[in-house]
C-alpha cells in the first residue's frame, strides 16, 4: 500500500539553522520538498554532482580489479582522494593507450609473419649494392613462373591460396609483375618484439600499481563517496529553503509518513524549533513510500521497474503480485526446472549480500509456482509423465495442452476484468460513486454476457432458465448505464455517443487483450517440448556408441541443451509476465503512475 503522507513548515532563526537541519538529518524521516522560488541548481551542487560520479566511476574499476581471494585494506592513511580519483584516471588513460599501441604493434608483427624473421639491415646492404627488393602476394592461380627468371623472384610462403613472393632487381630495372605490392612495416620484426615486451612491461607496471591503489583505497574512497553523497543532500536542502522576514528566518516544507509524525513533532518542538502541519492541495506532487508484507515486498522492484503510481493511485504491487508468479510458473512450465530453481535460491541464500537476498527469495517462489504448474501439466526436466507406464492410473489429472490452452485464456479474462474492477474502484474513491457507475456497469455486462453465452459453449453448461432471464436484465441494466449515464452530468446525446465510442474500444480491446495470455500457455509449451527434444537427442546421437561410454556424450548433451533450454525459459518468464503486468493489466486498470520516490533528508 502507499503509506499516508503529512506535509509540515519549518521555520527556523537563520543563526540556528544549521544545528535545525543536523538534528532533522539524524531524524531522517522529512523528504524535504522543492522551495517554490527554486529554479536553478546551485554551482555547488553540481561540482559535488561531478565528483560523485567521478567517485563512483572509478570505484566500480577498482572494485572489478580485487580478485575475490583478495580483499581491500580497511585501513589506509588520510589522503587527498580528489588526487587519488586523478592519478587512477591518469593511470587507466596511460593504461589504455598502452594496450592501443601494443595491439597495434601486434598487428605489425602479424604482417612479417607470413615472410619470417629477416632485417631490414639486410635489405639496405643489398640496396648500397646496386639492388632493390620488392615484396608481392597474389593468388596461387595468378602466379607466372616466368617471374622466377624474368625478375628475379623468389616464393617466400604459401598460405592457403595466397602466394608470398619477392623479387630481387637491379636499380632502375622495371618490374613485370601482376600482383598486389606488399607495404611492410618500418621497423623489422625484432625490433617490433622489443616493442611489444617493453609495452608489456610498461602495461603489467600500470596494472599493478592499479591493483596496489585498488586495495589500499577501494574502502577509503567509498566512505569518500558516502561523505560526498551527504553534502549533495544537505546542499539541496539548503537550495530548497526559502528566507523570510529579510532573510533573517528560514523556511522549509517537507512530508513525514503518518506513523513518523508524531515523534518527529515532539523531538523538534521539545528543542524549541518551530513546524506547523499544513493542508494538502491538489498541485502537490506527494512522495511515494510503499508499504506492504514480506510476501509483496518482493515484487516492489517490478513496480519501480515501470513507475511508481502517484499519490491518488492504489499500490499495484499486492494486487499483480500472485498474477506475476503464476504467469512465471505458466512460462516456465516444467516441474524439474522448478525444482532447480528451488535448489540454486536456497543454496545461495545465505552466501550473497544481505541485499540480494530478497531476490533469491523472489526466486525462491518462482521455483515453487514453476513445480506446481510443472507437475499438473506433467513435464518434468523435458519427460512427459503421461508417457510413464507407472503413471497411467492418474494420467487423466494431468492437463493436457488443450486444457492449458483453455486455462491461460480463462486467466486472462479474468485478470482483464479484475484490471477493470481496479479501474472502477479507483475512479469511484478519486471523484465519487456516480462516475464509478459506468465502469462498474462495464463490468457486469461482460460477466453477464460471458456466462450467457461463453460458458455454456466452453464447459456445455446448461443455464436455469430463471438465472439466465436475471443475466438477461443484468446485461440489460448495465448496458443502458454504460450508454446513457458514462459522464454524469452531459445530455444524454452526447451520453450515448460517447457510450457508442467506449463500446468499440471495449469490445475490440478486450479480445486482443484476452488473446494476449495465449503466450502463457505457448511459451509453456514450447520450453517442455526444446526439454523433450534434447532428450530425444541424448537418446538418439549416442545409439551407436558403446553402452560404457555412452553416458558421457549422452550428459553432456542433456546439460547443454537443458540449461540452453533455462536460460531461454527464464529470459520468456520474466519478460512476458512483465508485458502481460504493464500492458494489459496497466491499462484496464487504468495506472497513470508518474510518483516521487520519497527520499528522507538522512545521513548516509
Amino acid at each position: 500500500m502507499i503509506v499516508k503522507m503529512n506535509k509540515y513548515a519549518y521555520l527556523v532563526y537563520h543563526k540556528e539553522y544549521d544545528s535545525f537541519l543536523e538534528r532533522l538529518r539524524s531524524l531522517g524521516v522529512v523528504h524535504v520538498k522543492n522551495a517554490s522560488d527554486s529554479i536553478a541548481e546551485p554551482a555547488i551542487i553540481q561540482e559535488l554532482t561531478t565528483k560523485e560520479k567521478r567517485a563512483k566511476t572509478q570505484i566500480a574499476f577498482l572494485e572489478s580489479l580485487l580478485p575475490d581471494d583478495i580483499a581491500s585494506k580497511p585501513e589506509a592513511p588520510k589522503q587527498d582522494y580528489e588526487l587519488i580519483i586523478s592519478q587512477i584516471e591518469t593511470l587507466r588513460e596511460k593504461s589504455a593507450k598502452v594496450q592501443s599501441a601494443i595491439a597495434s604493434l601486434e598487428k605489425e608483427r602479424e604482417a612479417f609473419t607470413v615472410w619470417g624473421d629477416f632485417s631490414y639491415d639486410t635489405i639496405a646492404k643489398i640496396r648500397q649494392s646496386g639492388y632493390i627488393t620488392s615484396f608481392y602476394t597474389c593468388q596461387k592461380s595468378h602466379f607466372d613462373n616466368e617471374w622466377l627468371s624474368k625478375n628475379n623472384a623468389f616464393v617466400i610462403n604459401e598460405v592457403q591460396s595466397n602466394v608470398y613472393f619477392l623479387t630481387l632487381t637491379p636499380i632502375g630495372f622495371p618490374v613485370a609483375v601482376d600482383a598486389d605490392q606488399v607495404k611492410l612495416p618500418s621497423r623489422d620484426y625484432n625490433h617490433i618484439c622489443s616493442e611489444i615486451d617493453a609495452a608489456g612491461r610498461e602495461k603489467a607496471e600500470i596494472d599493478a600499481t592499479l591493483l596496489e591503489i585498488a586495495r589500499t583505497y577501494t574502502a577509503p574512497l567509498k566512505k569518500y563517496k558516502t561523505e560526498i553523497e551527504n553534502q549533495i543532500a544537505w546542499s539541496q536542502t539548503v537550495a530548497k529553503t526559502s528566507s523570510e522576514a529579510g532573510d533573517k528566518l528560514m523556511l522549509l516544507e517537507g512530508w513525514i509518513p503518518n506513523d513518523k509524525t508524531a515523534e518527529m513533532a515532539a523531538a523538534l518542538e521539545k528543542e524549541g524549533y518551530y513546524c506547523q502541519p499544513l493542508d494538502i492541495t491538489d498541485d502537490d506532487v506527494i512522495p511515494i513510500k510503499l508499504k506492504n508484507n514480506r510476501f509483496t515486498r518482493l515484487f516492489e522492484p517490478i513496480t519501480q521497474l515501470y513507475s511508481l503510481p502517484n499519490y491518488a493511485e492504489f499500490d499495484p504491487t499486492p494486487l499483480f503480485a500472485p498474477f506475476f508468479m503464476l504467469f512465471f510458473g505458466l512460462c516456465f512450465g516444467d516441474g524439474g526446472y522448478g525444482l532447480l530453481l528451488i535448489a540454486v535460491a536456497l543454496i545461495m541464500k545465505n552466501k550473497v549480500s544481505v541485499s540480494m537476498r530478497p531476490i533469491l527469495t523472489l526466486l525462491l517462489y518462482f521455483g515453487a509456482a514453476t513445480l506446481v504448474i510443472g507437475i499438473l501439466t506433467g513435464s518434468f526436466f523435458g519427460v512427459s509423465l503421461i508417457e510413464i507406464k507407472a503413471l497411467a492410473s492418474i494420467k487423466n489429472y494431468f492437463l493436457t495442452s488443450q486444457n492449458l490452452m483453455i486455462i491461460s485464456l480463462v486467466i486472462g479474462f479474468v485478470h482483464v476484468i479484475y484490471g477493470k474492477f481496479v479501474a472502477a474502484m479507483k475512479i469511484k474513491i478519486q471523484r465519487g460513486f456516480k462516475y464509478s457507475l459506468s465502469a462498474f456497469a462495464w463490468i457486469f455486462l461482460i460477466l453477464s454476457g460471458a456466462c450467457i453465452l461463453a460458458l455454456p459453449m466452453m464447459t456445455q453448461i446448461v443455464l436455469p432458465k430463471p438465472l439466465e432471464y436475471f443475466l438477461y436484465g443484468v446485461a440489460g441494466i448495465s448496458a443502458a448505464i454504460a450508454l446513457l449515464y458514462n459522464t454524469p452530468g452531459k445530455n444524454v446525446f452526447l451520453n450515448f455517443g460517447s457510450g457508442l465510442w467506449a463500446t468499440y474500444n471495449t469490445v475490440s480491446g478486450l479480445v486482443g487483450d484476452v488473446l494476449s495470455y495465449i503466450r502463457l500457455y505457448a511459451i509453456g509449451l514450447t520450453g517442455a517440448l526444446l526439454g523433450g527434444v534434447f532428450n530425444s537427442m541424448a537418446i538418439d546421437m549416442t545409439a551407436s556408441i558403446s553402452p560404457f561410454i555412452r553416458w558421457l556424450p549422452m550428459l553432456l548433451i542433456l546439460l547443454v541443451g537443458h540449461a540452453l533450454n533455462i536460460g531461454l525459459s527464464l529470459i520468456s518468464s520474466l519478460v512476458h509476465p512483465l508485458r502481460l503486468i504493464y500492458v494489459e493489466y496497466y491499462k484496464n486498470s487504468e495506472f497513470e503512475g508518474g510518483g516521487l520516490d520519497y527520499k528522507p533528508f538522512r545521513k548516509l
